[in-house]
């Protein structure tokens, strides 16, 4: 089964990612673990991917579609594989087709988690770290005992400054921008299902196995 799992900053990915992976026992492949791996192995595209990122240049796509291809062809993805991160662009999206095509395989899913975007700024701005340990509390989801105190050594809490609520609610529009066209190429594809984010763990994790076992 071949994945690729879409949602934004706060949707839950990372914990849907986790389960799907357990469920169906197919690689969780996000883009940096991609690149990290490539660079680690010093494939001759780890080493150019390193050289632009060493610059804080973005990666090209021929490159990136490159590691993309070695990775895909790692035996642990024989049975299938999901994707999270990539594709970013619609240019990307094309390549992915093109090189699975070549494999023979295609996407069977899109699974995008949808929360509404009010729901996600609560979720990420709610976030407090302690300075001293790094403990993450939230302050409606797992708040610490004694309100805006740390749990384990007593430190005041504090909020980054890319949780605040303004940094959130530009972060969550620039990254509907770069979803959107992605999401609609996907749409007209056949592969996309949108699923409820906003529920339980748990919950959401039955609506997306109902949607990629069904016959």
């Amino acid at each position: 089964m071949n994945l690729i799992l879409m949602g934004l900053p706060g949707a839950g990915k990372g914990t849907q990612a986790e389960k799907i992976n357990e469920r169906y026992n197919i690689p969780h492949i996000s883009t940096g673990d991609m690149f990290r791996l490539a660079i680690k192995e010093g494939t001759e595209l780890g080493q150019k991917a390193k050289e632009y990122m060493d610059q804080g240049e973005l990666v090209p796509d021929d490159v990136t579609i490159g590691i993309v291809k070695e990775r895909l062809e790692k035996d642990d993805c024989n049975d299938g594989f999901l994707l999270d991160g990539f594709p970013r662009t619609i240019a990307q999206a094309e390549g992915l087709e093109s090189l699975l095509s070549d494999m023979e395989e295609s996407i069977d899913y899109v699974l995008h988690v949808k929360v509404p975007e009010e729901n996600l700024v609560e979720r990420l701005t709610g976030r407090r770290i302690c300075p001293e340990c790094g403990t993450t509390y939230h302050v409606i989801y797992n708040p610490p005992e004694q309100e805006g105190i740390c749990d384990k050594d007593g430190a005041e809490l504090v909020q980054r400054e890319d949780d605040q609520a303004e940094t959130v609610k530009n972060r969550l529009k620039v990254n509907m921008e770069q979803a959107q066209p992605l999401l609609d190429y996907y749409d007209e594809k056949g592969y996309l299902v949108t699923i409820n984010g906003d529920q339980e763990i748990d919950q959401v994790f039955r609506d997306i196995q109902a949607a990629i076992e069904k016959q």
